[in-house]
């Protein structure tokens, strides 16, 4: 029979060794991790040292003054040797539908972009919107400012990604026929991918 002392000293050596191995264990999945971690990390540093930088632009709303600031502003990040993507959602949707982005317009109510300030009641009166629309068009004419047909014909030409939102087509009822050719479709997901590695993330 072995004795009280004897028995305590076994499971003593016991516990010794199954610490023992169980810190080897732990400490060799610990710096297999850290490793790993350490081995993405300066794959994404090196990525972002090798490759131009990235612009990630959101385009919410379809109206002729808000379309010209996403399209110049990827416009001239191409032309800075940048990565762009710009994500049409909702109605900035009307940028890239073929049957809109010709007749884009500038509404008079409640915009703060109008020169004056104009109120409600008379912005709410018929011709307006026409009004407004022909006077931004008047400007852009005036400092030589191309239009959006035109600036879409840029970006596309020069690299840039146009994402229509799937999400947002599904719920307007937009197919992918009413958008101008060069469009890829794609969700939250597919932007926010591209997103997560932008050094410059715009919303508009």
């Amino acid at each position: 029979m072995i004795s009280k002392e004897v028995q305590e000293l076994v499971d003593e050596k016991i516990k010794e060794a199954i610490d023992s191995k169980l810190n080897d264990w732990v400490e060799t999945k610990v710096k297999k991790l850290i490793g790993e971690r350490l081995s993405t990390l300066e794959a994404k540093v090196k990525d972002r040292e090798t490759r131009p930088k990235r612009v990630a632009i959101v385009a919410s709303k379809g109206s002729m003054d808000m379309a010209y600031p996403p399209l110049i502003l990827a416009s001239t990040s191409v032309a800075l040797d940048m990565e762009v993507a710009i994500f049409f959602t909702f109605y900035g949707l009307d940028i890239i539908n073929k049957n809109k982005f010709k007749h884009l317009k500038v509404p008079s109510l409640a915009n703060p972009a109008m020169p004056v300030p104009v109120p409600n009641f008379i912005g709410v009166l018929p011709g307006m919107t026409a009004m407004a629309t022909m006077m931004m068009k008047s400007w852009m004419n005036k400092a030589h400012v191309v239009s959006i047909p035109e600036l879409l014909e840029v970006c596309k030409e020069s690299g840039v990604r146009l994402i229509g939102c799937q999400m947002t087509m599904d719920v307007m009822g937009v197919k992918k026929s009413d958008l101008i050719d060069g469009v890829e479709i794609g969700g939250a997901a597919t932007f926010l991918d591209y997103a997560a590695e932008a050094d410059i993330p715009l919303f508009v």
